[in-house]
């Protein structure tokens, strides 16, 4: 049984998966078992494996998403293979063009992307891997690292405007 509520091109659904309101697919293929939207945008490319979950306001473009992996919210992912049991934070964005030309970006099974993370390809992230939240990563992570790439807060006590 389908549920699909969305404009659509070139779709391939497995069964038992769910497509929410108002999303938008075209030349996508989505396995079983697999929950897109609300308000998803799939574009050419995406690929969704086994149980994977792809939520509100992600856009996925020439992407596979690995099965049981999940980009719950506001995230884009172009030009990506993200692995099985992934998590992708909300806010987090691949980098993928230089301005002639598109890089990959590839994370692998088991790892986790926190919140608000820009992945600048292009970049490998290793098996089971951390990448803290608010990070710009730009070079590769091996498997089981953490990675971090922010710069340090400074707190001006008794600050004033002038």
């Amino acid at each position: 049984m389908y549920r699909i509520k969305c404009s659509s091109i070139k779709l391939i659904i497995g069964a038992n998966s769910t497509i929410k309101d108002f999303c938008s697919i075209e030349d996508s293929s989505i396995a079983k078992n697999v929950e897109v939207g609300p308000f998803a945008r799939l574009r050419n490319g995406a690929v969704l494996d086994d149980s994977a979950k792809v939520g509100n306001f992600v856009e996925i473009k020439q992407t596979k998403i690995g099965a049981g992996a999940k980009a719950n919210h506001h995230a884009y992912l172009g030009d990506a293979t993200i692995g099985k049991k992934v998590n992708i934070g909300a806010g987090t964005i691949t980098c993928n063009y230089d301005g002639k030309v598109k890089h990959k970006t590839i994370v692998d099974d088991g790892s986790f992307v926190g919140t608000n993370t820009s992945l600048v390809a292009p970049l490998k992230i290793g098996k089971k891997a951390y990448v803290a939240a608010g990070s710009v990563i730009t070079s590769e992570v091996p498997s089981g690292a953490l990675a971090f790439g922010r710069a340090k807060q400074t707190t001006k006590k008794n600050w004033k405007k002038k």
